[in-house]
């Protein structure tokens, strides 16, 4: 059952620019979906729209099937996480999770039962008394999530939550807040411009761009089967490589695979998971540039004879040195026209977490 429908919703603000572009979505009860796309791409004015911070110029917003397109945010069973945190410095943390369950008129003794109930689920139990700015920033962050969770809304809204924490504690409070999610049921819809918080967070990822939809679709999907040549360059590492099919071979400067699509300008596109290479002294195609050893495996960076950049996930990269000639095999591929897939073909590795995969 969907709780959110969001239906061909633009925004357009008064200097003529449109944020978003006739957007639609479902998102089903429980579930968790993250908004991803570069900055600029309209995701978190989407979600403020959601939230009721924004107003659509067009389309319908409903939550289990009533209209909220135009309810102030009060009014709404929302609940927003803001990148700021916005907490009220002149209060504790039990006084800023009470605030607004005050403003709903709840009973004094069910406000101390739910905000002792949540802080003890963000991991916060007995700092109920303490000023937010002896907290630090993860500490901050979990009182925000925390005041959100107090008000029992039926979405949870989250943007950009972790963008101002460093990246092991970014990472361990991701993790944090989807076992929340998972515990509490919660319908969620989170935005981020970080690839490694969508795959490892999310049960569908929407790839944005220009206030429009590129793909929506499970995590796993979208990086093996991106749809356009904007999410095959944005979500992990992908080589993009520019040439033409004639005769039913793909070629570029030296470099020639079979391709079953007809004669024309081809954008090939290869994971470096999915790209074997060998060292050869003749016949090369291309040659090492810099090899990186990550410990678990190595990139190999080259350049095909044109001078095109091509990277390569390697399990043995002392193997390879630079200046040294090697062949291309790839295993899977994916060739785009007209800013759309036309073939694919084989099977993405998984020798590494896609988040991991050096960008």
């Amino acid at each position: 059952m969907s709780v959110l429908k969001i239906k061909d919703v633009s925004k357009i603000f008064p200097n003529g620019t449109t944020a978003v572009d006739s957007f639609s979505l479902d998102v089903a009860d429980g579930e968790l979906v993250c908004l991803l796309g570069p900055s600029g791409s309209g995701k978190s004015t989407l979600l403020r729209m959601v939230g009721g911070f924004e107003t659509p110029t067009s389309g319908l917003m409903t939550i289990d099937g009533e209209d909220i397109t135009r309810v102030p945010p009060e009014k709404r069973p929302t609940g927003m996480v803001f990148q700021s945190h916005a907490l009220w410095t002149h209060m504790n943390v039990f006084k800023n999770l009470a605030f607004g369950l005050k403003l709903r008129k709840v009973p004094a003794d069910e406000i101390k039962r739910r905000v002792e109930g949540v802080l003890e689920l963000v991991g916060l139990g007995g700092y109920g008394t303490r000023s937010v700015t002896q907290l630090s920033g993860g500490q901050q962050q979990r009182v925000a999530l925390a005041r959100s969770l107090v008000l029992e809304p039926k979405i949870l809204l989250l943007d950009e939550p972790f963008a101002s924490l460093d990246q092991h504690l970014r990472e361990r409070l991701r993790e944090e807040v989807r076992d929340i999610q998972q515990r509490l049921k919660i319908t969620t819809l989170f935005v981020t411009h970080g690839q490694d918080e969508a795959l490892s967070m999310a049960d569908r990822i929407v790839v944005m761009r220009d206030g429009k939809t590129e793909q929506i679709d499970r995590p796993d999907v979208v990086y093996r089967e991106p749809q356009t040549p904007f999410v095959a360059g944005f979500i992990g590492t992908m080589n993009l490589i520019e040439g033409v099919v004639s005769n039913g071979v793909f070629s570029k400067a030296g470099y020639a695979t079979p391709l079953p699509v007809s004669d024309g300008p081809v954008t090939l596109a290869v994971r470096p998971e999915s790209l074997d290479l060998s060292a050869v002294s003749q016949g090369s195609q291309g040659k090492v540039h810099r090899v990186t050893d990550y410990g678990t495996h190595g990139m190999v960076d080259l350049e095909l004879l044109d001078g095109t950049r091509v990277k390569a996930m390697v399990p043995h990269p002392d193997l390879f040195k630079p200046g040294q000639g090697v062949t291309l095999a790839p295993k899977a591929i994916a060739a785009y026209r007209d800013g759309r897939v036309i073939h694919r073909t084989g099977v993405v590795a998984t020798t590494a977490h896609p988040a991991l995969v050096d960008a």
